[in-house]
């Protein structure tokens, strides 16, 4: 998948919380929107912040889906609450590579 598909699927998957992404979709998404935070907060703080809450529930949906991938649940994002380990912990989850059907089952 490309750069620019990713961006299209993830927008198009707006909220939609269910089915699968794959580890490039994610991580074009997630680099697409570090980048664009950081163009936005060059231009104005404001423009960043708007672009931030826009990319809220995408980048939500996006990472649940990746953990599904994965064979987890999307609850598992809540572990970022947990000081430091936390992170690396939902950094380590969704980098994993997927899971195919068959594993999912059983």
């Amino acid at each position: 998948m490309t750069f620019q598909e990713s961006i299209r699927v993830c927008f198009a998957k707006y909220a939609d919380f269910t089915g699968r992404a794959t580890r490039p979709e994610y991580w074009w998404f997630a680099l697409f929107v570090v980048l664009a935070s950081l163009g936005t907060s060059m231009v104005s703080p404001i423009l960043s912040g708007m672009f931030s809450l826009g990319t809220l529930l995408p980048s939500l949906a996006a990472a649940t889906r990746r953990l599904h991938d994965t064979g987890r649940s999307g609850w598992w994002q809540l572990i970022v609450l947990v000081p430091v380990i936390g992170f690396i912990v939902i950094l380590v989850f969704l980098a994993q590579e997927g899971k195919n059907e068959n594993e999912l089952r059983g």
